[in-house]
């Protein structure tokens, strides 16, 4: 059988299953992490969170693609928010980008490029309020992705401005997304929409900072570096000079100070989510089992400072485990909460040097 056939039986074999069974397959094969965390939300939430996630990987499916030319991906990243928004040309979307995809993107996008209609479907079947969240984000996600693709990141960003610029459009205006969708479904969610709306795009930005901090040499590999080169010119470091074999201590203290910046977002984070009702536990898991992680994984980097390669900072499953249990028990009270992720924490703060720059400011850059 060749690679082709086997592709087609895939497909046919993924179409025939019904919509939830279908978002679950394509999320299973896309992301581990949401595979298990989005089940934990209620009904109501569950099938648009899904649908937001499959609509946000196919836009990081363009901008991970290295057979496409920086036009190209403009090009598609153009032609999917006209999809998401309208409902229409996902045929030709997924028609014209399924063929160009290489090996080096998984398997699992590859289905879901070409599964692009039934996702769409499924999107145009959600209420409109959730349509007009999921197709904002997506906006401005694929609209602002094409502009970092034609940048030469071999030697970082110029600014921590800039990194957060960029995590917005990755992360920030997910951040977003997700409160809006919470607030649809819960008048009094809705009641703190203003705030939530506020200390979503930190909660993004701190998930996305903990996984560029991670990912440093994978994105190496790629001559990709997402790093600011402001906060190591204070500490006396040119990025230009990152190679797997750096053992520099300048270069370590520069990423100290962005833990400490990460783990500032992700105490706004863990306000976002004692915000929420504590009787909506379904919510509550979702948003504690992303922060849990990241903060492991920052307590992780943190040990090893010198570490070349992301393996040697991945949480182990028994940490992913202990998160969950943690969780579980904790849920309902923001006491708990706020003593466990001190306690946790508490060696991820940078004592010298603060991030300085206040949160509405950074959410002005973005119309906020």
């Amino acid at each position: 059988m060749t690679d082709q056939q086997f592709s087609r039986e895939g497909d046919s074999a993924l179409a025939a299953l019904a919509d939830e069974p279908l978002q679950a397959a394509l999320l299973a094969g896309v992301s581990r992490t949401f595979a298990l965390t989005i089940p934990q939300l209620p009904e109501p939430l569950y099938k648009a969170v899904a649908n937001a996630y499959l609509l946000c990987r196919i836009v990081d499916t363009i901008e991970d693609e290295v057979a496409l030319t920086p036009a190209q991906k403009k090009y598609f990243c153009d032609l999917f928010i006209l999809v998401v928004k309208t409902g229409r040309e996902a045929e030709r979307f997924s028609g014209e980008l399924s063929p160009l995809l290489s090996s080096q993107t998984i398997p699992a996008e590859h289905d879901l490029i070409r599964l692009t209609p039934r996702v769409i479907a499924i999107t145009r079947g959600l209420a409109p309020e959730q349509v007009a969240a999921l197709a904002a984000c997506v906006e401005t996600m694929a609209g602002g992705m094409p502009v970092y693709q034609a940048l030469d990141l071999r030697a970082g960003l110029k600014s921590l401005r800039d990194m957060d610029d960029y995590c917005y459009y990755v992360a920030g205006c997910v951040g977003e997304m997700l409160a809006k969708l919470f607030c649809h479904y819960s008048p009094e969610i809705n009641r703190h929409r203003d705030e939530l709306l506020r200390l979503s795009v930190s909660f993004g930005q701190g998930l996305q900072m903990t996984n560029i901090l991670k990912d440093i040499w994978d994105d190496a590999q790629r001559g990709v570096c997402w790093l600011p080169q402001d906060i190591f010119d204070e500490t006396g470091f040119d990025l230009a000079d990152l190679t797997p074999e750096t053992n520099d201590a300048n270069f370590r203290l520069g990423l100290t100070r962005l833990i400490g910046i990460a783990h500032e977002h992700l105490q706004d984070a863990l306000t976002y989510t004692q915000l929420l009702p504590s009787h909506e536990t379904g919510i509550r898991h979702f948003c504690l089992w992303a922060l849990g992680m990241a903060v492991l994984t920052l307590k992780k980097i943190k040990r090893n400072l010198d570490f070349n390669e992301s393996s040697r900072v991945k949480i182990s499953r028994n940490s992913v485990k202990a998160t969950i249990v943690c969780s579980k028990l904790t849920v309902r009270s923001n006491l708990l909460l706020s003593l466990i992720f001190n306690l946790v924490s508490r060696n991820l703060k940078t004592p010298d040097w603060r991030y300085t720059t206040p949160l509405d400011s950074r959410r002005l850059t973005h119309g906020g």
